[in-house]
């Protein structure tokens, strides 16, 4: 019985595919919550007034980053985030294709 167990813990699968592909989806998060971090918070609260000096359309800069900029740089890093992911998926091979190879 022991000559079994012995055996099922031999063939256990390599996992450590799966901290590197982690660690990896750490490093995106990392990268991209600090430049979100950067806008909405720097651009938007501690760096208002210096942007405010610069003006387009009529409206000041540290004002436009604060009400619209951090929201289109978010949705920029939403659509990063995904591309990004998909090159990891794919380095990985645990990408989501249908029976033809293609992405669902």
């Amino acid at each position: 019985m022991s000559d079994a167990t012995h055996e099922s813990t031999a063939e256990e699968p390599d996992n450590s595919w799966r901290q590197r592909y982690w660690k990896k989806n750490v490093r995106v998060l990392v990268v991209l919550l600090t430049i979100w971090a950067v806008v909405s918070l720097g651009c938007g609260v501690l760096f208002i007034e210096p942007l405010n000096t610069i003006e387009i359309l009529g409206f000041p800069l540290g004002l436009w980053f604060a009400q619209q900029g951090s929201v289109y740089t978010f949705v920029i890093l939403i659509l990063v985030y995904a591309l990004w992911m998909d090159r990891i998926d794919d380095e990985f091979g645990v990408a989501e294709r249908n029976e033809d190879g293609g992405r669902l």
